[in-house]
């Protein structure tokens, strides 16, 4: 009967040989430790709803001293950065389609004689609105900048022209998202998060399935190489990685009526390129981990920061210098730039080709040396 009984030694053996079980698993003990600081770290410090320094461009047909006041105002705000001016529309729009602003200030012809006669002349705001929450804060801060600003300087004789709503009129153009529609950011890039979750997951223990199941000796005494090996077991994830894809955009467009601007050829083609150095990813996280659980704490490690440095779920351009600089070495980042400027912009093969080198870069390093390890593990 004592043999039933509940006893604490037994208790504290099964304890102490998890905990030499611990010990000998180190990576499962360093993810225990790593992912609820890595937590920590992006949600307390990368993490920002309200992004400032925004990648703003000038296109000013007035060198009045209240356009000047305004400018400086902006630039003291922290909201804006300005990173070009240019005195051409069309070379304006380019830098919205590209992203390589986040607003362009359009400021007319003699603001500042109307706005001295009383006229409450117009400022046009155009902003890349494919991410809403990048821009709602930054302008009604320059609602209440601009007043500000103006009124300051509407002293003396021109004191009774300032008003209540303001001396000016702002006018805000949301490029590619006119109605600030939230499902027009979140949809597409979901189309990135699905591919990376699904493809690093399940290569990630493809091949460590096999050499926990012996089937990998089976390879061994076969004359094929290394990078055949990989190819064979890519290629049939790439047909469902395509799957996926057809799928998500159909959903998006006829139960989210996502608008498809661009060119869906181009798009299915970027996507090989991107679901590719997923896979790659995860063959390489394969040869790394002794395990299945090993292999899948590997792939969580990458999906989280890829899911929160991305843009995806915060502002890219909210987060610090450093958490950007992270994100950009990320793959998903620079394939949900190129899902949002082909289906929201229309975006063809000269604007994200940026975004198409990054991508290829990542590629043909992870793929490196994930045919490396392999050859290693080989042997």
């Amino acid at each position: 009967m004592s043999a039933h009984r509940f006893t604490l030694h037994r208790l504290w053996a099964i304890v102490i040989k998890e905990f030499i079980q611990m010990k000998r698993d180190r990576l499962t003990f360093g993810m225990m430790v790593g992912i609820p600081l890595m937590q920590l770290m992006l949600f307390g410090f990368a993490i920002n709803s309200d992004p400032k320094h925004l990648p703003t461009a000038i296109l000013s047909a007035d060198e009045g001293p209240f356009t000047r006041t305004l400018i400086t105002a902006m630039q003291h705000s922290e909201y804006f950065e300005f990173v070009r001016t240019t005195n051409n529309e069309e070379e304006a729009q380019q830098m919205l389609q590209r992203g390589e602003v986040q607003f362009v200030v359009n400021i007319p012809v003699n603001f500042s004689r109307k706005l001295l006669r009383g006229e409450q002349p117009s400022l046009l705001l155009e902003a890349d609105a494919t991410d809403p929450s990048a821009v709602g804060p930054a302008v009604n801060a320059l609602r209440v900048i601009s007043s500000s600003a103006l009124n300051r300087d509407l002293t003396g004789p021109h004191a009774s022209l300032r008003s209540s709503p303001g001396p000016i009129e702002l006018r805000l153009h949301a490029h590619y998202n006119p109605e600030n529609i939230t499902q027009y950011n979140i949809v597409p890039g979901l189309l990135g998060v699905v591919l990376t979750m699904t493809m690093v997951v399940i290569t990630a223990l493809a091949i460590t399935r096999e050499r926990e199941r012996g089937t990998m000796e089976n390879l061994l005494s076969t004359p094929v190489r290394p990078f055949e090996v990989m190819l064979g077991k890519i290629i049939p994830y790439i047909v469902v990685g395509y799957i996926q894809l057809t799928l998500i955009l159909l959903a998006a467009h006829l139960i989210f009526e996502v608008p498809l601007i661009g060119s869906i050829p181009l798009l299915y083609a970027v996507s090989f390129l991107f679901i590719s150095a997923s896979l790659a990813v995860g063959i390489t996280f394969s040869t790394l981990a002794k395990n299945q659980l090993q292999a899948m704490q590997m792939a969580f490690f990458f999906f989280l920061p890829s899911i929160l440095l991305s843009g995806f779920m915060f502002p890219f351009r909210g987060m610090p210098e450093w958490a950007q600089w992270i994100g950009s070495v990320l793959p998903l980042t620079h394939f949900l730039q190129i899902v949002r400027g082909i289906l929201l912009k229309g975006n063809g093969l000269f604007e994200i080709a940026p975004e198409l080198g990054s991508l290829t870069l990542f590629f043909v390093i992870v793929m490196a040396i994930g045919v490396k390890r392999y050859r290693q593990t080989l042997d």
